[in-house]
């Protein structure tokens, strides 16, 4: 698959197939990844918990938000929950700087899921403090990011970002997911030739 077909099937799925599971080796070979990128100083602050049991994906769930654009959904029903996570933790005791070997690597594991035929969300509206404690993490980790992965069970678009500005996603009347993104020439602000 070319590069940019890669980023363009890699959106921000809500909701799975949850008949269809991730393994763990799946999981770890997504971090393999990030562990390539580059990342500040070569410090290497990140640290990552892999979540496939069904129990411990439950016992996470109820401390995510999904779809601040969305309000009156609560999130995927039972079926189409995410049947991994991948949470991301930031090891204090290497560097407290993390926010942009954050982006790195998360959004190399997205691309990696999408390659994988996988789909996911990251996730930053998290109770941070509850899942600390599902994890039994030790204080000198700081639950950064979680990544809700699975099989995708829904319709992602892209559409062009309309004449209001309204940056705010929405679905219709067949539950697909319709996403504004502003123009090209609306993100290039100059160009030097």
């Amino acid at each position: 698959m070319d590069f940019r077909k890669l980023v363009l099937q890699n959106r921000s799925y809500r909701r799975f197939d949850g008949q269809k599971k991730i393994t763990l080796q799946e999981l770890e070979a997504l971090v393999d990844l990030a562990r390539h990128t580059p990342c500040g100083a070569n410090r290497q602050p990140l640290k990552y918990v892999l979540v496939t049991s069904q129990d411990m994906c439950e016992d996470i769930f109820p401390a995510l938000g999904w779809a601040g654009y969305l309000p009156e959904w609560k999130g995927p029903a039972e079926g189409e929950r995410p049947t991994a996570y991948i949470v991301v933790l930031g090891d204090d005791a290497i560097s407290t700087e993390t926010q942009v070997d954050l982006g790195i690597a998360s959004q190399t594991i997205m691309l990696g899921a999408a390659s994988m035929g996988l789909g996911g969300c990251m996730l930053g509206a998290i109770n941070k403090d509850k899942i600390h404690a599902t994890l039994e993490l030790p204080q000198s980790l700081r639950v950064l990011l979680v990544l809700a992965l699975g099989h995708p069970a829904e319709k992602v678009v892209i559409e062009p970002l309309g004449e209001d500005g309204n940056i705010k996603y929405w679905r219709d009347a067949a539950s697909v997911h319709h996403v504004p993104k502003r123009s090209l020439e609306d993100l290039i602000v100059a160009r030097h030739a």
